[in-house]
């Protein structure tokens, strides 16, 4: 026997087993396809499912946090309100320091210009008696320009009304010529300056007759 017709033995020997799923109802409705393709169905939708998002965790608050929370506030205004206590009193100390130092600068200059009146009465009795005169002239509107922009203001005229914060009254008379009393005679002129008089003018006073 050839090996051809032992193969053919073989398969025509072979058992056919034949597998029908398919499942008859009580209505003789064939079911296993229809069961076969939900199961189907519904595999497929399982794999295919999208996946369900979690839930937003709520992360419980911790214990004493409302009060750190509140000390931190407490300690943010207590150190707010401190810098501006050092701010005021930082800008009261330089009006203070500003304030002082003009008020030794006036003083400073008020001593050196005090020092210079004898000389300034000097050039005053000179133009009286018409000896400003030359060299002596030129030098004395220069001293007079220099006073003047230090601050120095001179006061005193004839015909002034008297005031007794200004003037220094030498002589007293009467006189229907005035209504109040008013200077008649200028001896020797005051100086302020700004707000400062350095010295009053010495005067002769007539009072109304």
């Amino acid at each position: 026997m050839s090996r051809a017709d032992d193969e053919n033995d073989g398969q025509a020997t072979e058992r056919v087993v034949i597998r029908d799923r398919r499942k008859i109802d009580v209505k003789g409705e064939d079911t296993t396809v229809t069961n076969e393709a939900e199961e189907s169905k519904e595999s497929t939708g399982g794999a295919h499912r999208a996946p369900e998002e979690p839930e937003d965790e709520v992360t419980p608050a911790k214990p004493g946090l409302g009060a750190e929370l509140e000390a931190l506030r407490t300690e943010l205004e207590e150190r707010t309100r401190d810098l501006q206590r050092v701010t005021a009193e930082y800008a009261n100390y330089r009006k203070r320091v500003d304030r002082d130092r003009s008020t030794a600068a006036e003083h400073t200059t008020g001593t050196v210009l005090t020092a210079l009146l004898p000389v300034l009465d000097d050039v005053d009795r000179a133009r009286e008696h018409g000896d400003l005169v030359g060299p002596f002239a030129t030098v004395a509107e220069s001293l007079g320009a220099v006073v003047g922009k230090l601050g120095l203001v001179a006061f005193g005229e004839k015909g002034d009304p008297f005031d007794p914060t200004r003037h220094e009254a030498v002589a007293h008379l009467t006189s229907a010529d005035v209504t109040e009393p008013t200077c008649v005679e200028v001896m020797r002129r005051g100086y302020t300056l700004g707000e400062r008089l350095l010295r009053p003018a010495l005067v002769a006073v007539a009072d109304p007759a």
